[in-house]
């Protein structure tokens, strides 16, 4: 299985009066590494949308955090997309410094068409996410 890695500086805004970052911005953090994983493999969340009326959105999450992450830390957010269904995408994701673990995530990814209904993943993104997959 392929792993995405995405690097992630802490900036001052990501953090709480004590330096240590905010625990919902693990997951924008997470999320801009699902984006860039995507774009990375050449599919464009916009593009999908103009020619297909078709979004990604997350169903679930579920995060643990393990150890927290201080303002100027360099992270790296992994993914993994464990199993790729009909219209959703189980994905792992691990926040990283250095070889520190930090956060771990469960995250379940559907595709939905313009009626908010979920929607078989179109075959040209199924294409490509085969390199990131365990098991189809």
């Amino acid at each position: 299985m392929a792993t995405h890695r995405q690097a992630i500086r802490v900036y001052f805004e990501d953090t709480d009066a004590a330096g240590i970052v905010y625990y919902a911005n693990y997951l924008k953090f997470a999320e801009r590494a699902r984006t860039d994983m995507l774009r990375d493999l050449g599919i464009s969340h916009a593009e999908m949308m103009k020619r297909d009326g078709l979004v990604l959105v997350v169903r679930r999450c579920e995060i643990d955090y393990l150890k927290p992450a201080r303002l100027d830390d360099l992270l790296t957010v992994e993914t993994e997309a464990a199993k790729l269904g009909g219209a959703s995408v189980d994905l792992r994701q691990r926040v990283l410094r250095d070889t520190d673990l930090l956060a771990e995530l469960k995250v379940l990814v559907v595709c939905i068409g313009p009626d908010g209904r979920p929607h078989r993943i179109p075959d040209y993104v199924r294409g490509v996410l085969p390199r990131m997959t365990q098991s189809e």
